[in-house]
């Protein structure tokens, strides 16, 4: 699943550590759920959604192409 954190985070000047610190998860948490290779609790999106100033569709909706 491909997701839009890393664009919002990058829009954002974060870096992964910073997000990471700020919903309290690990940096390595953040790179696997921009990867889309981990699947984040409704918790975690809300937090990181909160945090990048965007919506959990902008963030994490998949569009079919």
């Amino acid at each position: 699943m491909q997701n839009n954190v890393k664009v919002a985070r990058v829009e954002q000047s974060l870096t992964q550590e910073q997000l990471a610190k700020a919903v309290k998860v690990t940096r390595q948490t953040i790179g696997l759920i921009e990867k889309g290779k981990y699947n984040p609790s409704l918790q975690l999106c809300i937090a990181i959604a909160i945090k990048l100033d965007k919506t959990l569709d902008q963030l994490f909706w998949e569009v079919n192409k």
